[in-house]
């Protein structure tokens, strides 16, 4: 059996953003940070009453103990003063030095990316098309995070090649979906606040191959938050 609560920084931490993994946690006390059970299992968090984080969501914690978990990140933003100058770091770049198309005067930015495990599930379950479903495929998870000032529009997109859920880190956004790539298609929006991770949004279709709506990440406020990403390994039929 490995050791309890092994450590270590993410790649995107840094003077302004604390973000570390712990696996195999046992009775681990969280001083302050958003956490997200990055696993198929439950988290257990301890007290007097213990309460549980079902897997793939999230829950600030200020002076708490986990008592068990596989996997979980704990971020936390250390200093809100001057936040907008972690775009500056050597960890982040703006998005559109990565993506040509992207609008030239969106001040959208992303952090390094952070392989942090590979896991095995259904995919079919995870996006909720079925309450069980027999199968299970194997994926990389990947973790990056996103900054943006007040009155972003992130740019509307439905590509991905991956599955995706989104957890809020700092300030409040919105995602939301569209029928068209068009404004005015609107027909849903998902309240992002610290602490919250949404439900997965992406449909597979009869080939397997994820599908998104329309949609986009709109910021209320200074906000920063964190992509989880399914990327599968070798072959995507379920074994």
């Amino acid at each position: 059996m490995s050791k309890p609560n092994q450590q270590r920084d993410l790649h995107f931490s840094d003077d302004f953003i604390e973000a570390y993994l712990v696996e195999n946690v046992r009775d681990f006390v969280v001083e302050d940070g958003i956490v997200i059970n990055l696993d198929p299992t439950p988290m257990t968090v301890g007290g007097r009453v213990a309460s549980v984080v079902p897997p793939w969501k999230s829950t600030r914690l200020h002076e708490a103990k986990i008592a068990s978990a596989n996997r979980i990140a704990v971020i936390r933003v250390r200093n809100a003063t001057n936040l907008g100058g972690l775009s500056l770091q050597n960890n982040w770049e703006w998005f559109g030095n990565r993506l040509e198309k992207f609008p030239r005067t969106s001040p959208l930015y992303i952090s390094r990316y952070d392989r942090v495990g590979t896991v095995s599930l259904n995919p079919l379950s995870f996006t909720n098309q079925q309450e069980t479903a027999a199968g299970r495929a194997e994926y990389d998870i990947r973790l990056n995070l996103w900054w943006a000032p007040t009155g972003t529009d992130c740019s509307m997109h439905n590509e991905h090649p991956f599955l995706e859920i989104h957890t809020q880190i700092h300030g409040c956004g919105r995602i939301q979906k569209f029928h068209d790539r068009n404004e005015t298609t609107l027909y849903e929006e998902i309240t992002m606040a610290p602490g919250y991770t949404h439900d997965p949004f992406v449909h597979l279709n009869e080939a397997g191959v994820p599908e998104y709506p329309w949609h986009r990440y709109f910021s209320d406020s200074d906000c920063v938050w964190l992509a989880i990403e399914f990327h599968p390994l070798g072959e995507t039929a379920l074994v």
